[in-house]
């Protein structure tokens, strides 16, 4: 299409961070910079000025920046953002105080609460103490078993004061995806809550947690936060004390400080781990601090005072990202249980309710809401909503119509794409420029991406991998355990020595958006051709009959066959006229090669907690292949659908 789906007005424009951040670069650098893509093009080649003028305009915290801002940039690998830098992750995320709310809360439709920013302070500073009291020190590690909570955010805030280092996952994990998690990092002390709601049911998550405990001997201490009963049950926990009695004991408790390093290390997140023990990435103090505000302020145009969303679980990255938002003096809006419940537009009403200015949700949630005729969003007061960002997977170009046509028609719809590796975002928002329907706006800022083909040459309106070709502050300090590094080259540097590979297959487009056509190692190859899985996904999930997709490629014969897996919607079956159907859309919007050689029905599909699908894992079942870490998996029962399908053999 010839037209942007929305556009900014000039007044929307000139109020922006970003327009004020040019302001300044030209101001001090005479640059002469108007638009985005200038200014990702001169962040890129400046990256030292532009990293250290992102370090002032956001007015980092620190006790010291001092005088290098990279060191090694020759070396991806082991270029080093300011060595010399000494400051805290949370001073900076609580530099606001007053009444004013830091924190709303919506379990469900059963809890609401607010924290203002003096509370947060103050439970943060008694949580510490009570942290201290445990002989926690710097670099130790902290681990939350932890729904969506207010007390998740203050448990890491209250350790990352320490110096310490946070980790979580979400209580939906089994005891094995805990152990495979936690098991590696050893924490020192344990956070979670007695339950949690999801679908108007409460469940107890405790139980579970006297399992896995006796296989970790490094915790002494367990606080359990009370949710969903006055009373839980506490015996076989050890060392634990109720959290909320651990703040009672230090309530003029004074709020400190450690100053650490730019490159000591806050949070260990881990890979999906769908193919194998699952990775667990460190990242530092710094790096993640700078890349958020530089996503948060200037990409998407984050403000003191606005109210921030995004619907995450603690097992996911974008709950650190979303914990970072505070750092804008932004309010957070957090929201624990079933996004559908008790109705498919239970978010929309939350978002209407607090006046949220940044909604943040996957892709698969837009195209939910699509599946199910939610028509409702533009009946609800969304009048301070500016930015809607979507993840996870690719926003197909039908979700972008949905948005504009059903929630908000003046609304900066940005696609963003990163990942846990980064804690961030590679290819994100552009709140002073175009939408444009299908395609994520535009490169970050500070980020040499690149698409390269097979022969590691850059290349525009092509598909091919998605790399970035200059160091960037929030690349990962190391793997866990991994201290010569071995593991972590091997990760991303591998393939393109000197150069992040980060496994996306991706394509640039001649206006300088991008498209993710899917994840590299789940492209389809038959013939020796290069499909992603993203084209196919685009043109099934829009057949009215079709719930949900899911497609491999199947090696057949020395080559690769395309096998499709759909979940028809309820009161529609897969009979050889819905067959019929979908190969000839996919011939027509897709090619010959894109065809199925079968498309055979399931009734569900697998998929990570935060609610992937695992090509990979379907594609080992169907090879005959085991499956490395099944606790890794939502619903790992799904698998067995796949497994010896006759029509497969």
């Amino acid at each position: 299409m010839n037209t942007p789906l929305w556009e900014p007005s000039p007044g929307r424009i000139r109020a922006t961070e970003i327009t004020a951040f040019i302001r300044m670069i030209n101001s001090q650098f005479a640059t002469g910079i108007s638009t985005y893509a200038e200014l990702q093009a001169w962040s890129v080649t400046h990256k030292e000025d532009f990293w250290q003028s992102v370090w002032s305009f956001c007015g980092v915290v620190s006790a010291q920046r001092g005088d290098k801002v990279l060191v090694g940039a020759a070396n991806m690998p082991d270029a080093i953002f300011f060595p010399n830098a000494r400051l805290n992750f949370a001073a900076n995320l609580m530099r606001r105080t007053g009444t004013g709310e830091a924190i709303v809360f919506r379990g469900e439709d059963r809890v609401n609460r607010t924290i203002s920013w003096d509370e947060l302070r103050a439970q943060v500073a008694s949580v510490a103490a009570a942290l201290r009291s445990t002989g926690l020190q710097a670099g130790d590690v902290v681990a939350g078993f932890m729904p969506n909570v207010p007390e998740a955010i203050v448990g890491m805030l209250a350790t990352a004061s320490l110096g310490a280092v946070w980790t979580s996952c979400s209580p939906d994990f089994g005891v094995g995806g805990v152990i495979d998690r936690f098991g590696q990092v050893e924490p020192k002390v344990l956070f979670c809550t007695d339950g949690y709601y999801y679908k108007g049911r409460q469940i107890d998550s405790l139980a579970r947690v006297v399992e896995f405990l006796p296989q970790l001997p490094t915790v002494n201490k367990v606080f359990v936060s009370t949710y969903t009963r006055r009373n839980p049950n506490l015996r076989g926990l050890g060392a634990v004390q109720l959290l909320d009695e651990a703040v009672a004991a230090y309530p003029n408790a004074t709020l400190s400080f450690a100053e650490i390093g730019f490159n000591d290390p806050l949070y260990v997140l881990y890979s999906s781990g769908t193919t194998g023990p699952p990775k667990c990435i460190v990242h530092g103090v710094g790096g993640t601090l700078l890349k958020h505000l530089s996503e948060h302020r200037l990409s998407l145009d984050i403000r003191a005072g606005d109210r921030v969303f995004y619907f995450t679980t603690c097992g996911w990255m974008m709950w650190n990202w979303l914990a970072s938002a505070l750092a804008t003096e932004a309010t957070l809006l957090l929201y624990d249980g079933d996004p559908f419940y008790p109705h498919p537009a239970a978010l929309l009403d939350f978002i209407a309710d607090e006046r949220c200015t940044l909604f943040g949700v996957s892709a698969k949630y837009i195209d939910a809401l699509r599946k199910a005729g939610v028509r409702t969003g533009k009946r609800r007061n969304l009048s301070a909503l500016r930015t809607i960002t979507s993840t996870g997977s690719p926003l197909v170009a039908e979700g972008f119509d949905y948005v504009y046509e059903n929630i908000k028609d003046d609304v900066c719809l940005s696609s963003i794409s990163g990942g846990t590796d980064i804690v961030g975002c590679f290819v994100g928002g552009n709140p002073i420029g175009p939408v444009w329907r299908g395609e994520i706006q535009e490169r970050g800022l500070g980020m040499s991406v690149n698409v390269f083909d097979d022969n590691g040459q850059a290349v525009v309106g092509q598909k091919g991998e998605l790399v970035c070709t200059q160091p960037f502050p929030s690349m990962p300090i190391g793997f866990w355990n991994d201290p010569d590094g071995t593991r972590y080259r091997a990760e991303y540097f591998e393939r393109y020595p000197g150069v992040w590979h980060q496994g996306d297959y991706a394509e640039i487009t001649p206006r300088g958006g991008v498209v993710i056509h899917g994840r590299s190692d789940a492209t389809l190859n038959p013939g020796g051709v290069r499909m992603g899985t993203a084209e196919i996904y685009r043109v099934v999930e829009n057949i009215s009959e079709i719930d949900e997709a899911l497609v491999i490629g199947q090696d057949w014969h020395d080559d690769v066959r395309v096998i499709l897996f759909v979940r028809p919607r309820d009161g529609h079956s897969l009979d050889d006229s819905l067959v019929t159907k979908i190969q000839q859309q996919i011939r027509i919007n897709c090619s010959p090669r894109h065809v199925p050689a079968f498309v055979l029905e399931v009734q569900d599909m697998p998929r990570t907690k935060s609610g992937k699908l695992v090509e990979l894992a379907v594609r080992n079942v169907v090879h005959g292949e085991s499956i490395k870490n099944i606790e890794a998996l939502a619903n790992p029962e799904a698998l067995e659908q796949f497994a010896d399908r006759p029509e497969l053999s």
